[in-house]
């Protein structure tokens, strides 16, 4: 039995902690054992429907009270997890159906786990052949017991931030699951009688699905989960269950704290909350403003929201999920470089004066992960060198399959090269700059497009992380790019021009450069994965 399965099943014996679902309206909260219990009889459903080891099982059910379940019992057959890309009101089923059938065909998906609220795509799936199993009915199942696994087995085909249609999934082996489970718990001093989780992050995204499910359903943590249509419809109610709960980690993509800050600040003065207990937010699966973190901090402060908790970190599918966290109580650590040297050197170069740009540091590298930064050479840079972020160590993804087979991800070093461009202060915090392929080069600088999207964010009416950078003229030699961003506002001309015209204030002011062109839209219009980062390579088509 691979260590992973083996403490999820000692987990369920003998844990006292479990999973809240449900809140607001219905509050629901099952031990680990319970929830073992369930699993037990859904994977009886599953090796009825002959689903054993090796097999891949595609889920789609939008529930934590659904998933955890499913996935155990998917677990204890010995088989992998997908979870499937989900439909919104505004998607078109045909293509989704589309989409969704080259998922099934690539990972050879045996069949597709369906719950609420999308019971009603099974027609879809079925008219294309893809076998379909009602969480509902796995229920009835006949409980069996765990199969063996391997620590090589894959657990988790993580399906990557890109287009559905050329679709690509991270494979996460037994191995990596537990390996990276006790890097993040070891590295947070994370207490399983003490400590209590709370998130609203998409469980088909692997900080949602990583962090606040398989990890503590590993080892018995208490977690409180919900959707992120629960938070979306009131972001106070994350805090209110922090409260609730007393709730110790957390975690959330950059606009969620800004979103979150707002509703503090706008909080009537009576309104009573109290979030002393939080000692880890991380904030992560999208660049980071540090103005966001300092603005949190302020809204919080009437809170007793602890500076401290606040935590910049750095992840990715491809080693499971962490890659670096700052130590207990550290708090946002900022790093202030020459902005000139930055972008023409690729050095960054601490300084207090004159042109500087403002980084948030990410902590150091999780235990029993390995990094390094390399230039277009491969050759391994000294700290504060800017080049691409490389990887190593048991956590890290053997590789990804693809429309076309399989594809490596690791070097005969095993090294993974990240994407990233970075650096490594002097005391080994990791410094995120951007991706490599976004990169805008002008005038020989190297220019980030995330540096570009923070200033047009501070524009009065432009929605909080609905700003992106579009380079064009790519590879020219003198490249350029436009700005898109939303506002409510976007039917009134008056307020568009101002907004316009502010945006290229704003970016020339921070970055130095002025866009091609501003493009104001409406809610919606930026083009974002399912996890909710950026497509700025598909924004071209807004400047139309």
């Amino acid at each position: 039995m691979s260590k992973f399965t083996e403490e999820m099943f000692a987990t369920a014996k003998s844990s006292r902690r479990g999973l809240v679902t449900g809140e607001p309206d219905q509050p629901l909260r099952q031990s680990w054992g319970e929830i073992h219990q369930d699993a037990r009889a859904m994977a009886g459903a599953l090796a009825e429907a002959g689903i054993g080891h090796g097999d891949a099982i595609g889920v789609l059910a939008g529930q934590p009270v659904d998933i955890a379940p499913a996935c155990q019992a998917t677990w204890m057959r010995g088989s992998s997890v997908t979870m499937l890309h989900q439909p919104t009101p505004r998607t078109d089923l045909a293509v989704w159906g589309q989409d969704t059938e080259s998922v099934v065909k690539m990972i050879d998906c045996k069949a597709v786990v369906l719950g609420a609220p999308f019971d009603v795509a099974a027609p879809i799936l079925e008219e294309r052949g893809i076998a379909v199993l009602k969480i509902e009915d796995m229920r009835r199942g006949t409980p069996v017991d765990p199969i063996d696994t391997s620590e090589s087995d894959i657990a988790l085909q993580q399906l990557t931030s890109g287009s559905t249609g050329s679709p690509k999934a991270v494979r996460i082996t037994h191995e990596n699951f537990f390996v990276n489970a006790y890097a993040m718990i070891d590295r947070i001093e994370f207490d399983v009688d003490r400590d209590v989780m709370v998130s609203w992050l998409p469980l088909f995204h692997d900080m949602g699905m990583v962090g606040f499910l398989t990890v503590p359903m590993q080892v018995g943590a208490e977690v409180v989960s919900i959707t992120p249509l629960d938070f979306l419809r009131s972001p106070l109610l994350w805090a209110k269950l922090i409260d609730k709960y007393r709730g110790t980690v957390t975690a959330a993509p950059n606009f969620a704290y800004s979103l979150l800050a707002r509703r503090l600040r706008q909080a009537d003065d009576d309104f009573d909350l109290d979030l002393s207990s939080l000692r880890y937010a991380w904030n992560g699966a999208e660049p980071v403003d540090p103005d966001t973190m300092i603005a949190l901090a302020e809204a919080g402060r009437p809170y007793q929201l602890d500076p401290l908790a606040l935590a910049p970190v750095y992840g990715m599918a491809e080693t499971t999920l962490a890659v670096s966290i700052p130590d207990p109580l550290q708090g946002q650590v900022l790093d202030v470089v020459d902005a000139d040297l930055l972008e023409a050197m690729g050095r960054a170069v601490p300084t207090t004066k004159g042109n500087v740009r403002t980084l948030a540091t990410l902590g150091k590298m999780v235990p029993n992960l390995e990094g390094r930064v390399v230039d277009k050479e491969g050759q391994v840079l000294t700290p504060r060198g800017v080049g691409i972020i490389e990887v190593r160590g048991k956590a890290v993804t053997p590789g990804y399959i693809t429309v076309d087979g399989p594809v490596a991800t690791q070097d005969e070093d095993g090294w993974l090269d990240t994407g990233d461009v970075g650096y490594f202060t002097e005391d080994g915090l990791v410094v995120v700059c951007g991706r490599i392929k976004d990169v805008i080069i002008m005038g020989g600088r190297n220019i980030y497009p995330t540096d570009i999207e923070r200033a047009a964010g501070s524009v009065r009416g432009v929605r909080p992380g609905n700003a992106v950078a579009i380079r064009l003229d790519s590879g020219d030699k003198r490249e350029s790019f436009a700005v898109a961003v939303e506002t409510n506002d976007f039917q009134d001309p008056e307020e568009v021009k101002r907004i316009e015209r502010e945006v290229v204030h704003a970016v020339h002011s921070e970055v130095g450069v002025r866009p091609r062109t501003v493009a104001v839209l409406g809610p919606g219009s930026i083009p974002k994965t399912s996890s909710g980062k950026l497509r700025r390579a598909n924004s071209a088509a807004l400047l139309g």
